[in-house]
């Protein structure tokens, strides 16, 4: 069985009939439109998606600093006044 990473699903059949209605029922939490009883695609309100892209960076970020830090003792100074 396949793992449905959302509260909320729907059959695709029934998404068909009135994605608009099924959206405004959901609120802002995200909707598994299932085809065969398998997620077929997550639907999601446009605040959350773009949340998750902030968190997602957020972590890229997090791991790029993580890596530089792991090098401080290769860093030369800089006096930022005379460049």
């Amino acid at each position: 069985m396949e793992r449905v990473s959302a509260d909320l699903s729907v059959s695709m059949s029934e998404f068909k009939r009135n994605p608009t209605q099924i959206k405004r029922e959901a609120g802002m939490r995200p909707i598994a439109v299932l085809n065969h009883n398998k997620p077929a695609f997550y639907l999601l309100d446009p605040e959350l998606y773009e949340a998750m892209l902030e968190k997602l960076d957020d972590i890229s970020l997090a791991e790029l600093v993580n890596e530089r830090l792991k090098l401080i003792e290769q860093a030369i100074e800089v006096d930022i006044e005379k460049i």
